[in-house]
């Protein structure tokens, strides 16, 4: 994959069905089954962790007062839920040693 490309549900069907050996349709619906099962866990207020990548952490974000840059007036920032990712030490270092 070329740098600054961007890998698509199609690229991970594809490399299943190359590797795997799975029919495109099959290896197409295991990739959807597989990240529906993760937003479902997410949904559910569930973390998810895959060891060697990486891990999907849900964060509630109290309210908390911002400020419009532009005007400099405060506003009131309400109370939400936020989606981060933290790679794994082993992502860490492939990422790092391949740059």
């Amino acid at each position: 994959m070329a740098a600054g490309a961007t890998l698509t549900r199609a690229d991970l069907a594809e490399s299943l069905h190359r590797e795997v050996g799975l029919s495109r349709a099959d290896a197409a619906r295991l990739v959807e089954q597989i990240l529906s099962h993760m937003c479902e866990a997410l949904s559910k207020g569930e973390n998810v962790k895959i060891s060697g990548f990486g891990s999907f952490i849900l964060r509630d974000k109290g309210e908390r007062i911002g400020r419009n840059p532009k005007t400099g007036v405060e506003v009131p920032i309400a109370p939400r839920r936020v989606l981060t990712f933290r790679a794994s030490q082993m992502m860490r270092d492939r990422i790092v040693s391949a740059g």
